[in-house]
C-alpha cells in the first residue's frame, strides 16, 4: 500500500476517532445496524446522540462486497453481464442495459441494433424500474409504521416479477440484455399480458396514493424532514430521485437520449415542496410515485410500437447482431444510464487485444446518495433518521461494488 493511501486512511481514521472522543459525557454512541431492518440491508450507522437527538451519523459500509470490478477484469464483456445484475439486484435490467450499451459503443455497433431490440430493452427496463420503486415505496411505508402499503406494493411487484421471469427464465437476476441483442425474443402473448398489467395497475396506484401519499400521519413524518438543498445534492454527486426530489430536472434518459428514449414522450417529475420544503423526504418519495406513472406511459408507448410496426416476425433473431468476438479498440470509455436509483456508470479501459477489459470501474448511484446522509441528519430525532434513510432508497450491493 502506498504512503499516500496510508496517509489518507490515517487522516480519515483520526478524524473518526476525534468525533467519538469529542462526544460529551452525556452523549451516547449507538449502533444502528448492520442487521437493523430500517437500514435496508447490511449498513451500520454509528450515531452520536444526545437523548433522542442525533448529533452525528457515521455510516460504515463494506458488509456486502460484490467484488464486481475484480470479476469484470477476469471475465469477458459478455460473461460479466450476470455480475452487473447483482449490484442493484432490485433493478437488474437497468444495470445490464448500461453495461451492454457501453460495450456496444466501444465496438461501434450501437447504431446497428434493430429497433425491436431497443424497444424491448426499454420495455423491460421500465418494468424493472416500477418493481424497484414499488419496493422503495412499500418498505418506506413500513419504516414509518404503515404495514398495508408494503403488502400492496409487493402484491403488484409480483406481477412484474412473473412477466420478467417469463421473458428471461430468472426471477430477479435476469441476464436478458446481451451485447448486440437479447437472450431471447419476448414470449408470444407477452405484449398483451403486459398491457393487461398496465390497465390493472393504474387504479392500484390511485389507491396507494389515497392510502399513503395523502395520509396526514405519513405527511407529518416526512414533510420538512431531511431537507436536502439542491447545492448540497449536486456537491455530493447525488442523482436519480434523490437529486430530482431537490427540484432539478436532471434525467439521463432525456439528457443523453440513449436507446429508444428520444422517441418516447414522458415527463421528468421533480420535488416541488407541496407538503413542506423542496428536497424533503416527502418530495423524494413523491418523485418515485410520479416516476411510476411516467414508466407506465413509456411501457404503453413501447407496446404500441412492438405490436404494430415493430411486431415479431418468424425471421427476427434477437441474437443476429451478437458479435462472435468482443474485442474493442484500445480506448477509455465511460457509459452512463439512468438506473432506478440514479446515474449508473461504467468506466472501461480496453487494451485493444483482449476480450477481457483491462479495467472496469462501476459508479453506483447508491454510494453517492448514501454519502449525503450525515449532512442532512444533524440534530434530528432518531425516528426522523429512519425516515431520512428510507427516503434515500439505496441498495448495498452497489454501494460497495
Amino acid at each position: 500500500m502506498s504512503t499516500i493511501t496510508n496517509s489518507k486512511y490515517n487522516e480519515a481514521f483520526n478524524r473518526y476517532n476525534k468525533k467519538i472522543a469529542d462526544a460529551s459525557v452525556e452523549d451516547m454512541v449507538l449502533n444502528m445496524g448492520p442487521q437493523h431492518p430500517s437500514t435496508h440491508g447490511v449498513l451500520r450507522l454509528e450515531l452520536i446522540t444526545d437523548g433522542e437527538i442525533v448529533k452525528e451519523v457515521i455510516p460504515h459500509i463494506g458488509y456486502l462486497h460484490r467484488c464486481f470490478e475484480k470479476h469484470a477484469e477476469s471475465l469477458t464483456y459478455q460473461q460479466t453481464i450476470p455480475f452487473t445484475d447483482r449490484m442493484d439486484y432490485l433493478a437488474s435490467m437497468n444495470n445490464s442495459h448500461a453495461w451492454v450499451m457501453g460495450v456496444e459503443r466501444m465496438l461501434g455497433i450501437d447504431k446497428d441494433i434493430p429497433k425491436r431490440i431497443e424497444y424491448i430493452r426499454v420495455l423491460v427496463c421500465e418494468l424493472n424500474r416500477i418493481a424497484s420503486h414499488l419496493i422503495a415505496i412499500g418498505t418506506y411505508g413500513i419504516d414509518i409504521g404503515a404495514f398495508t402499503p408494503f403488502l400492496w406494493c409487493f402484491r403488484d411487484r409480483e406481477h412484474i416479477m412473473g412477466m420478467l421471469e417469463w421473458a428471461s427464465g430468472s426471477r430477479m437476476l435476469y441476464n436478458y440484455i446481451w451485447v448486440g441483442g437479447l437472450f431471447y425474443d419476448l414470449p408470444v402473448g407477452f405484449e398483451e399480458r403486459c398491457r393487461e398489467f398496465a390497465e390493472y395497475f393504474k387504479p392500484k396506484m390511485v389507491e396507494l396514493n389515497q392510502l399513503l401519499t395523502d395520509n396526514q400521519i405519513f405527511i407529518s413524518r416526512t414533510a420538512n424532514v431531511g431537507v436536502l438543498p439542491l447545492d448540497v445534492a449536486i456537491n455530493y454527486g447525488c442523482s436519480g430521485p434523490v437529486l430530482r426530489g431537490s427540484g432539478l430536472k436532471y434525467d439521463l434518459r432525456r439528457i443523453d437520449n440513449y436507446s429508444a428514449y428520444p422517441e418516447l414522450d414522458f415527463d421528468i417529475p421533480v420535488g416541488k415542496g407541496e407538503m413542506g420544503t423542496v428536497g424533503d423526504c416527502w418530495d423524494r418519495y413523491k418523485v418515485r410515485v410520479d416516476e411510476i406513472d411516467q414508466s407506465l406511459k413509456m411501457i404503453e408507448q413501447c407496446l404500441d410500437r412492438l405490436q404494430k410496426e415493430l411486431k415479431r416476425t418468424p425471421e427476427f433473431d434477437p441474437r443476429a447482431k451478437l458479435p462472435r468476438k468482443i474485442t474493442p479498440k484500445a480506448q477509455d470509455y465511460y457509459m452512463r444510464a439512468e438506473g432506478a436509483k440514479g446515474e449508473l456508470g461504467f468506466y472501461f479501459i480496453a487494451d485493444g487485444r483482449s476480450e477481457i477489459p483491462f479495467r472496469a470501474k462501476a459508479r453506483g448511484p447508491s454510494f453517492n446518495n448514501l454519502s449525503v446522509v450525515p449532512a442532512i441528519s444533524k440534530n434530528v430525532m432518531i425516528a426522523d433518521l429512519i425516515a431520512i434513510i428510507g427516503s434515500i432508497d439505496f441498495v448495498l450491493g452497489e454501494v460497495d461494488r
